[in-house]
């Protein structure tokens, strides 16, 4: 049981995770109650009657706290990443070797073998991230300076998650044309290229387009990376519920970037495509969908083989016996009704991930009869967050220094990812690892390696355990070089 005493949030339930009844603990302790601090706690979880007393101005204080603690601290720093040198400097006489004259000889011995340029320089750890701010967060389209702190933010996690150096870079154009352009002449410099925050449609003609033509893997996050995180709860919801993959019926809430690639994902890994029912703002994707056929490519292409009955409505009818709603769409509350969740099928999986409010709340879902729930948000139990799936995804990518990161390479991330938090213990709370349990990354690059290697897509052929070992070894130094500047006050600490 949760209860407000003395300003503070306290657990009394036998049902805590720690198991210690005897004692109230502060939510900060509680491994349990955590997560529902901010709102409240799943009325049907596992305790059957909940009294939560909250201050409501308290809540949307902390709610508002890191947006406050952003403008402080952003401008303390002056941006989040910075270059530091990975070589030795023992005084200036060491700039002959790792700049002129002695930088030549590599320099010739790269000309006259390409592939070298892996050897002598950090190409292959390096990842461009690259935007053109035309689909921020739940921002819109806000322009590439507005977009550069996300993007340094991205570079961070690729950092400290996955030992990858990723440069933010912010185009000022929207033209898909001079984005592939642009993408294609910097692959001398790159290992990889993450983009990140383009709006659709361009964005999956600007990924398939440089997937065909780029010699270094290509990855669209808001597609591939939410596709992969995705799939990996729902392999662990449905082991829950107890239903097959390939039976489950599931309706897909909004047609975005990510709603479309998660589908392709999941229809790669075996869910039925009739099975399948997807909704926009104008009703289901079905055949009579002429509308879509010019503007809407992809969402045309899915009408046609998706939603086997050819049902037209709108997320009601898609709900209506459903097992599965996987809904990336406008934020709520109240975009997804109560009523509908009632109408789904017993053991319903709601997986509501629009930010910062998920279409329903998820004690909302749970009393309209929902079983497993998931959001975007990491004050809730299992959040669908893609920052577990593309540090040790591209981890394991540049390891092997593969050419494309295909979609069987996303699956098989996916499938790592829920053995990772099955190994632990899978509950309806705890679908997939959070980005706490870091041993995660290094195990999720070792796969994606393996199924590069099998593939033929790899330039570098390692076992699996050599894989892992090294991506643990490159994981753990990046988290301890920042461990350590922090503590040596190289990072300072802002005051207050």
């Amino acid at each position: 049981m949760l209860e407000l005493i003395g300003g503070k949030i306290l657990c009394l339930s036998m049902q805590c995770a720690l198991r210690r009844p005897e004692r109230s603990f502060g939510i900060d302790r509680c491994a349990m109650c955590r997560p529902w601090a901010a709102i409240l706690i799943y009325k049907a979880l596992t305790i059957k009657e909940v009294k939560l007393k909250v201050n409501t101005e308290d809540l949307l204080a902390k709610a508002l706290k890191p947006a406050e603690d952003a403008m402080k601290l952003h401008p303390f720093y002056r941006g989040k990443i910075a270059v530091t040198p990975k070589c030795i400097i023992r005084d200036v006489n060491d700039f002959a070797i790792w700049y002129t004259p002695g930088v030549a000889e590599p320099c010739k011995d790269i000309y006259k073998n390409p592939e070298q340029v892996y050897k002598h320089t950090n190409k292959a750890n390096m990842v461009a991230v690259i935007s053109d701010g035309s689909r921020v967060l739940g921002l819109g389209d806000i322009g590439p300076e507005a977009a550069l702190p996300v993007m340094e933010g991205k570079a961070i996690l690729f950092k400290y998650l996955g030992g990858v150096d990723a440069f933010p870079i912010c185009l000022g154009t929207k033209d898909p044309e001079e984005i592939i352009r642009t993408v294609l002449l910097l692959q001398p410099t790159f290992g990889g290229i993450n983009l990140e925050d383009i709006s659709q449609p361009k964005c999956f003609h600007i990924l398939d387009t440089l997937r065909e033509k780029a010699r270094i893997p290509v990855w669209h996050d808001d597609q591939q990376g939410t596709a992969a995180v995705t799939l990996a709860g729902l392999i662990n919801a449905l082991k829950l519920v107890g239903k097959a993959p390939d039976q489950a019926k599931i309706a897909m809430v909004g047609t975005g970037a990510a709603n479309i690639a998660i589908t392709r994902i999941l229809l790669a890994a075996g869910i039925t495509p009739g099975n399948v029912i997807m909704v926009d703002s104008k009703g289901t994707l079905h055949r009579g969908r002429s509308d879509l056929k010019d503007k809407f490519k992809e969402k045309y292409q899915l009408s046609l083989i998706t939603n086997k009955d050819n049902l037209a409505g709108g997320t009601a009818a898609a709900m209506k016996g459903a097992d599965v709603c996987i809904a990336l769409s406008r934020p709520g509350p109240d975009t997804i009704k109560k009523e509908w969740v009632e109408s789904m099928a017993g053991g319903a999986i709601i997986f509501a991930c629009a930010n910062p409010i998920p279409e329903i709340w998820p004690w909302e879902a749970k009393e309209a009869g929902a079983c497993i729930v998931a959001t975007g948000r990491s004050d809730f139990p299992n959040q669908i967050n893609n920052s577990l799936g593309f540090p040790g995804i591209f981890r394991g990518t540049l390891d092997v220094m593969a050419r494309t990161i295909t979609d069987e390479m996303c699956i098989t991330a996916a499938e790592e990812l829920a053995r990772c938090a099955e190994d632990t213990g899978i509950r309806e709370d705890y679908l997939i690892p959070t980005m706490a349990e870091w041993e995660v990354y290094p195990r999720v690059a070792a796969a994606v390696g393996v199924k590069a290697i099998e593939q033929g897509v790899a330039r570098v052929k390692l076992s699996r355990e050599e894989l892992y070992k090294k991506a643990r070894q490159i994981i753990k130094k990046s988290r301890d070089e920042t461990d350590l500047l922090m503590k040596e006050g190289l990072i300072a600490q802002p005051e207050g």
